[in-house]
């Protein structure tokens, strides 16, 4: 597994596309990414970057609407090369279908043109709603897009098994694999991918990672915020499509997975999908699903909507190394604190003094993937003073404050490593296809949606998971 700052740079002239350029996606996530790389000289010597959407914009209309989104969610203008950077900003108006590709031919012949050669690594990247992938890989083989290109789909690729293999049917029909890039950002988080670094790399580390020392693995992405801005896609969704059998079975799997011989993208991307592939279906007693009180009465949320707004689910991994440990999975809005965060908690001692619970607290060895992420390990030590006995103290590694290092965006890992070919941060079509077979027999026979208190850590029933353990975020 390469790191942005380290892996090399691919220097032949390339354009990217892309497609909902307009979105809030581009606004708050991508865009911000790509000028960060630009920053750090992470991108080719001789690039263009055309935005494409149904609007109607100016070249120059597009790079003042990037910059305003610069200024809102960073990095500022100001800390980076912004004069030369704006001037590889080009859009296409119109949209892009197959019926009728809109300005997008035009405005790539200008780009090819002003790179002064035909020999262009084209880029596609789908910032746009899950809903419109088949008709846009159906626009690409249309108009000629597709040889020779790479394409990013953003998550969820598929909203079913049936969706999923309707839309990666016509996928592998007009791609090859190798060009097919699926992302699940979470996987670009600093603080996974130190997961894997970590584990590898720290004998004592490795040394816990199994069922012998193992009672649960936990993995939490809660939220204060409601859903207010995203509220009509929100629904149609849900906490459990949106998170739970995307990014966090993806980093389950990443906790899961066989230590990888190597870090070769394609060698951590297969040990990832071979997790997947071992996860048991997951049935309507494995599953809690909550609505926040209120959610109802946000503009866009239809009357007597049943959407659930957090999603908890007990995973169980059919794998020597995982039998009987419960991966515990928790995401959803207006809960009690913003948090993400991945837990192995430690079995008690099985002989001694501090066997079973007589310690107190169980040990646990946490990663946060907040911000630049952290590593925490909550440990029982004698209780200073003459009467002694136990107490329970956490160490903690900030995973962004090394000399001479600068964190990256996610999706500017993501980015560069579509530039280089790199797949180990993105999710293979087996792992994926593995992942919603998982979930159908909980599909066909959904649990009722119930309510919880804004501020909590969702419904009493998301209790009943853990038993008889609890969770560590409580």
């Amino acid at each position: 597994m390469t790191d942005a700052a380290q892996s090399p740079r691919d220097d032949k002239p390339t354009v990217f596309v892309m497609f909902g350029a307009t979105g809030d996606l581009s606004r708050r996530l991508v865009m911000p990414a790509f000028f960060q790389l630009a920053k750090l000289g992470l991108l080719p010597p001789q690039w263009r970057l055309v935005g494409s959407s149904r609007g109607e914009m100016s070249h120059e209309d597009f790079r003042g609407f990037i910059r305003e989104a610069l200024e809102e969610f960073g990095p500022q203008p100001s800390e980076g090369p912004w004069d030369d950077f704006a001037e590889h900003l080009l859009f296409a108006s119109g949209g892009f279908s197959a019926e009728d590709p809109g300005a997008l031919p035009a405005v790539l012949a200008e780009a090819h043109e002003q790179l002064g050669t035909g020999d262009v690594q084209l880029v596609h990247y789908l910032a746009i709603p899950p809903g419109a992938f088949l008709a846009t890989t159906k626009a690409f083989d249309a108009h000629g897009l597709a040889a020779g290109s790479r394409v990013v789909y953003e998550k969820p690729y598929g909203t079913s098994l049936d969706t999923f293999e309707e839309l990666d049917a016509e996928v592998q029909r007009v791609f090859d694999e190798e060009q097919v890039y699926r992302i699940d950002h979470f996987l670009a988080f600093e603080a996974a991918q130190d997961l894997i670094h970590a584990r590898l790399a720290n004998p004592w580390l490795a040394a816990l990672w199994s069922r012998e020392h193992v009672a649960q693995v936990q993995v939490d992405i809660a939220e204060t915020l409601d859903v207010a801005q995203r509220a009509s896609f929100y629904d149609a969704t849900g906490a459990f499509l949106d998170m739970i059998v995307t990014h966090l079975f993806q980093l389950a799997a990443t906790v899961a997975m066989e230590p990888p011989a190597d870090l070769r993208p394609e060698t951590v991307q297969a040990a990832r999908d071979a997790a997947v592939q071992r996860f048991r279906a997951m049935g309507p007693q494995d599953v809690v699903l909550g609505q926040f009180e209120g959610y109802l009465d946000i503009d866009g949320v239809p009357e007597g909507s049943s959407t659930d707004t957090l999603a908890a689910a007990r995973l169980w991994v059919d794998t020597e190394r995982w039998e009987g440990v419960p991966f515990l999975l928790r995401s959803g809005k207006k809960m009690a604190a913003d948090e993400q965060r991945i837990t192995l908690v430690l079995k008690p001692p099985a002989t001694g003094p501090y066997a079973g619970d007589a310690a107190g607290e169980p040990a646990v060895v946490s990663f946060s993937l907040l911000e630049g992420g952290s590593l925490d390990v909550r440990a029982t030590v004698r209780r200073p003073g003459v009467e002694g006995g136990a107490v329970q103290g956490t160490a903690s590694l900030a995973l962004d404050r090394f000399e001479g290092t600068e964190p990256a965006l996610p999706y500017a890992h993501l980015i560069h490593h579509v530039l280089t070919g790199d797949r180990s941060l993105f999710t293979g079509v087996e792992g994926l296809r593995a992942a919603w077979r998982t979930i159908e027999p909980f599909s066909q026979d959904r649990p009722a949606v119930l309510p919880y208190a804004e501020g909590t850590w969702g419904p009493a029933e998301v209790d009943r998971l853990a038993e008889p353990g609890r969770w560590f975020l409580r």
